[in-house]
């Protein structure tokens, strides 16, 4: 009965080891011997026998044809007077479309090019007696590199055609040559830093007429401040010199992207084409 009671008392206190490890987390027996952790940290912070560094040879370069193309670098240009000025020098010595246009794919002061898939130079006729201006390219101009082929091009094409003037006999233009992302409209800062450029455009054509379409190209050629619905139809005038024939006959008229979103404003737009017509008259006929 003795060794009975004495036995029921070892599990018992067996058992009551046993869950007082559970309550404090030891649940898994590891090894049959406790582990010395001390003397293992002390081993730990000895310092480990110097060893001969392994040599390793360096990798060979691979072959120049099958290197991949070196990433070009985009310098980000900081909007200022000094781009300002490298523009109108730039601008300046341009003597011939093709010069200004080599200038300008060269001209790092606007980082609208950063962004912009082509540059969008003038198109048409370099002696052209009517010159057009619009605000900046759209994505099927900055595909292209061509201004006005989408469908606000396609229908300048037959807003001209309707006063008998044909797509190629004109100078299209935009005041800034890249397109800004998303379709925004130009910062004050890119549309001055380009400006230089379109203004040697205007002195290469010299035409007998200038057409500012929509308000941003109005006010950055022709420093005007009423919007364009006021400004529409009136005859201004551009000057890039003070001699008589430095100053060129300008209306501002409605853009065809305009147009296309307002249709009941054609009316207006085709008021402004009877007077282009009239103005160039004697020289149609």
């Amino acid at each position: 009965m003795t060794d009975d009671r004495q036995g029921a008392a070892g599990i018992g206190a067996a058992a009551a080891l046993l869950e007082w490890y559970a309550l404090a987390g030891v649940d898994v027996a590891l090894l049959d011997a406790p582990r010395d952790r001390f003397a293992e940290g002390a081993a730990e912070a000895e310092p480990a026998p110097a060893r001969a560094p392994e040599r390793r040879e360096a990798p060979s370069a691979p072959p120049a044809a099958d290197r991949p193309p070196a990433i070009e670098r985009l310098q980000v240009a900081v909007p200022s007077e000094v781009a300002v000025a490298d523009a109108r020098e730039l601008a300046r010595r341009a003597e011939s479309m093709d010069a200004l246009r080599e200038a300008l794919a060269g001209f790092g002061g606007c980082n609208l090019r950063l962004t912009a898939k082509s540059l969008v130079f003038g198109d048409g006729n370099p002696r052209a007696s009517v010159m057009l201006i619009g605000e900046a390219p759209g994505r099927e101009e900055d595909i292209s590199g061509v201004p006005f082929v989408g469908r606000s091009g396609q229908l300048l094409n037959r807003m001209l055609a309707a006063i008998g003037i044909a797509r190629e006999d004109v100078w299209v233009t935009n005041t800034v040559p890249w397109r800004p992302p998303g379709n925004r409209p130009p910062t004050p800062a890119e549309t001055e830093i380009c400006l230089p450029f379109v203004a040697r455009q205007i002195e290469l054509v010299r035409p007998q007429v200038l057409v500012c379409f929509g308000s941003p190209a109005t006010k950055a050629i022709l420093q005007a401040e009423d919007g364009i619905l006021r400004l529409r139809g009136h005859w201004l005038g551009y000057s890039f010199g003070l001699e008589a024939d430095q100053t060129i006959p300008a209306m501002p008229m409605l853009h065809p992207a305009y147009l296309l979103r307002q249709p009941a404003q054609k009316r207006l737009a085709w008021r402004d084409l009877l007077a282009l017509k009239a103005r160039l008259a004697p020289e149609m006929g």
